[in-house]
C-alpha cells in the first residue's frame, strides 16, 4: 500500500465576487439605514404616520440585508477553518434561506395590514405620500444597481492540488484494487450567489412596493379611489411572497445537496469518464459554494489505472472544484 498526499490544500469555495458583493451590501445597508433615520425623524417632527411607517418598513429590509452582510463576513473570516470540512461557501445559501423567510413574513404583514386598511380606510395625504414613495423608489433603484450580479458568469481556472491514496486488499476469494484521488481544481462556474440574490430581491421588492404605491396614490388623488392603496398592498404582498418562495426553494436545494432538474453536471461527468471498459458505479455531486461543486466518482475498470488518469478527463469541467475518484478493478468486465 502506498499513500502520497499534498498537505495543506485549500478548501476555500467562496464566490468569485465574494468581497465585491460584501462591500456593496454594506453600502446598501448604510444607504437604507440613512433613509430610514431621515424618514422616521421627519415623520416624528411633522407628525406624519406615512413617513414613520415607511421608515420602519425600510428598517425590516435593512435588517434582512444585515443577515447577508454578516454571512459574507463570517464566511470570509472562517474560509480557512479546517472544521468547515468543505469550506464556508454554502453559508451564503443559509443566509439566503433565512432572508427569504424574513421576506415572506414582510409580505404576509403587508397583506394583513392592507386588508385591515380596506376594512377601515384612513385619510391619505396624497402629496406627501407620493413624495415619500418617489424618494423610496430612487433609493431602492440605486441599491438594486449596486447589488446587480454582473460578474457571476465569469470563469477563472486555477491549477489545483491533488492527493491520492492507493489501497490494495487481498481476500481469499477475490482480489480488489482501490485507488482514491482527491483533486482540487479551483474553477468558478456560473453558480448563482443566493446570498447576493436575497439582498437584491429585498430591494427589488421594496422598489416594486414603491411603484405600486405611486400608481395607487396618483389614481387615488385624481379619481378619489382610496381603496387602490391597500389593494396594491395586497397585490405587492402576493408577488413578494412568490419571490420569497422561489428563493426558499433555490437556497434550500443547495443546503440539502439537491441537484436541480436542469443541472447537467452529473451527465457531463458520466460522458467524460464512461467508455466501453470504464463505468461509474457510484456518483455524488453537490454544490459547495457559488460556482463550486464537489464530486465523488467510483469507477470500475478491467485494467487498474491511476486516479489521475480519470482526473485528467474531468479537468475541462470548470464547475468541479473538489473531486474524489475511486478506481476499482472489475475482473468480471
Amino acid at each position: 500500500m502506498s499513500i502520497s498526499s499534498d498537505v495543506g490544500h485549500s478548501h476555500v469555495f467562496l464566490g468569485s465576487d465574494h468581497q465585491r458583493n460584501e462591500r456593496r451590501i454594506w453600502l446598501v445597508i448604510a444607504l437604507t439605514a440613512a433613509m430610514m433615520v431621515v424618514e422616521i425623524g421627519a415623520g416624528t417632527a411633522y407628525g406624519s404616520m406615512a413617513l414613520i411607517a415607511d421608515g420602519w418598513h425600510m428598517s425590516t429590509h435593512a435588517s434582512a440585508m444585515l443577515i447577508s452582510a454578516l454571512a459574507y463576513l463570517y464566511a470570509r473570516r472562517h474560509a480557512h477553518n479546517a472544521r468547515f470540512t468543505f469550506g464556508t461557501g454554502k453559508l451564503g445559501d443559509l443566509a439566503g434561506f433565512a432572508s427569504a423567510v424574513v421576506l415572506a413574513l414582510i409580505a404576509l404583514i403587508m397583506g394583513w395590514e392592507s386588508i385591515l386598511r380596506l376594512l377601515d380606510p384612513v385619510t391619505i395625504n396624497f402629496r406627501e405620500a407620493i413624495a415619500i414613495a418617489v424618494v423610496g423608489l430612487v433609493v431602492n433603484l440605486v441599491s438594486a444597481w449596486l447589488l446587480r450580479d454582473d460578474h457571476s458568469h465569469h470563469h477563472h481556472g486555477h491549477s489545483g492540488h491533488g492527493h491520492s491514496h492507493g489501497h490494495a486488499h487481498n481476500h481469499d476469494h477475490h482480489h480488489d484494487d482501490h485507488h482514491h484521488d482527491h483533486d482540487h481544481n479551483h474553477g468558478h462556474g456560473d453558480g448563482r450567489d443566493n446570498n447576493l440574490r436575497s439582498a437584491y430581491v429585498h430591494v427589488i421588492a421594496d422598489a416594486m412596493t414603491s411603484v405600486l404605491a405611486i400608481v395607487a396614490l396618483l389614481l387615488g388623488s385624481r379619481f378619489g379611489w382610496t381603496f387602490l392603496d391597500p389593494a396594491m398592498g395586497i397585490v405587492g404582498g402576493l408577488v413578494i411572497l412568490q419571490w420569497a418562495w422561489g428563493l426558499l426553494r433555490m437556497s434550500g436545494a443547495v443546503l440539502l445537496d439537491f441537484i436541480p432538474p436542469g443541472e447537467d453536471l452529473p451527465d457531463e461527468i458520466r460522458e467524460a469518464i464512461e467508455t466501453d471498459e470504464d463505468r461509474i458505479t457510484d456518483l455524488h455531486v453537490w454544490q459547495v459554494g457559488p460556482g463550486h461543486h464537489a464530486a465523488i466518482v467510483a469507477v470500475a475498470t478491467p485494467v487498474l489505472r491511476d486516479p489521475s488518469f480519470y482526473k485528467a478527463r474531468l479537468a475541462a469541467i470548470h464547475e468541479l472544484s473538489h473531486v474524489t475518484v475511486e478506481v476499482t478493478v472489475d475482473k468480471a468486465a
